[in-house]
């Protein structure tokens, strides 16, 4: 697959960047379907711009706080993604919500990663709410941004059972090295083409021959 086959693709992050880092480093495969050419910070000081550019990816920093208006920040984070002639966008700990204008644009195109197994635990401290609640099993999930917060198509979703010792330290850790394996997988499906969105549900192509481990992958202990 040459690089003009892939499908040009940015990440969106705010802080560390590890789910950043993992869709980077899969799609150093020389088959992998996407080709991550841009990664822009919300946050000039964030963790993942360093590790982005340590990786050879571009990298921008559009400044939240140099705007006066939530439109204003995003429609310069359109032009800065059109200007880079990006197809899809991966939001990794981008903790910005973003307005009904930006993600219309973007319908389809632009993959967000949420720790929990949607439409559980929405927003944040999902770790501990999923404690809280005494729920045997937890996860994470891959879906198309809506307007919603945590909301839209689900594309991939991987589970783990909770541990009688575990702590929201521990289940975010055990969570997130499930993170780093399904999102890279989820971005593979969609930039392959073997996704499509029908009445809001996303619907796997049958001739897609990994499609069942994103959805069972082996339960960490």
């Amino acid at each position: 697959m040459t690089q003009k086959d892939k499908t040009n693709t940015a990440i969106l992050i705010s802080g560390t960047g590890s789910n950043m880092e993992a869709l980077i480093k899969a799609a150093q495969n020389p088959d992998y379907p996407a080709k991550i050419s841009l990664v822009i910070s919300n946050r000039p000081k964030a963790k993942g711009v360093e590790t982005a550019r340590k990786l050879g990816i571009k990298v921008e920093v559009i400044d939240h706080k140099s705007f006066e208006t939530r439109e204003a920040f995003d429609q310069t984070l359109t032009n800065c993604l059109e200007a880079h002639n990006i197809e899809l966008v991966c939001n990794a700990g981008f903790m910005r919500l973003l307005t009904k204008e930006f993600v219309t644009h973007w319908h389809n195109r632009q993959l967000n990663i949420h720790p929990s197994l949607l439409p559980a635990f929405k927003g944040l401290n999902t770790h501990e709410r999923a404690l809280q609640a005494d729920v045997k099993i937890t996860g994470c999930t891959v879906h198309f941004v809506r307007n919603d917060m945590d909301s839209g198509p689900i594309i991939a979703q991987a589970a783990i059972p909770i541990l009688p010792n575990d702590t929201a330290l521990t289940l975010k850790q055990r969570v997130l090295e499930v993170e780093h394996q399904l999102y890279p997988e989820a971005l593979k499906l969609v930039a392959s083409g073997n996704i499509r969105v029908v009445n809001e549900n996303a619907l796997i192509s049958k001739t897609y021959e990994a499609a069942a481990p994103l959805f069972s992958l082996p339960l960490s202990r």
